[in-house]
């Protein structure tokens, strides 16, 4: 039987995992970048311009979105620590996306090198 930790070390010898070092241009480079955490996590902060997709509702939501369902997209997605990110990535792959990238180490090594983050403002009421 299978852990999470087996299915993420086979994801993660299959797919392309870009360095923190590389991550910056591999994200200039891209045509979106995915934040595959939940909605919790990216509302307490974001690498900016990120979009979010919960990893449990990825591949319905690229299905249904005609601006994120072209397989030649230049995707690259990150989640807390590179283990979801890692499986999106392989079942991006496996639905015929051609250019997917993982951020090795994911959000927690993007904030911990002191790269910008973006919150979102909370809603106030009055």
């Amino acid at each position: 039987m299978k852990t999470a930790h087996d299915l993420v070390a086979a994801a993660k010898a299959t797919i392309n995992e870009v360095s923190l070092a590389d991550a910056q241009l591999a994200i200039q480079n891209s045509d979106v970048l995915l934040d595959v955490r939940e909605a919790d996590e990216y509302m307490n902060g974001h690498i900016p311009g990120a979009v979010h997709i919960s990893r449990g509702l990825l591949e319905f939501k690229l299905s249904n979105d005609p601006e994120l369902s072209t397989r030649s997209l230049k995707i690259v997605l990150y989640c807390k620590n590179s283990g979801r990110a890692a499986l999106a990535s392989k079942v991006l792959h496996e639905m015929g996306y051609l250019h997917v990238q993982s951020i090795a180490g994911g959000f927690d090594a993007w904030a911990g090198a002191g790269n910008p983050i973006a919150k979102p403002e909370a809603i106030k009421f009055e």
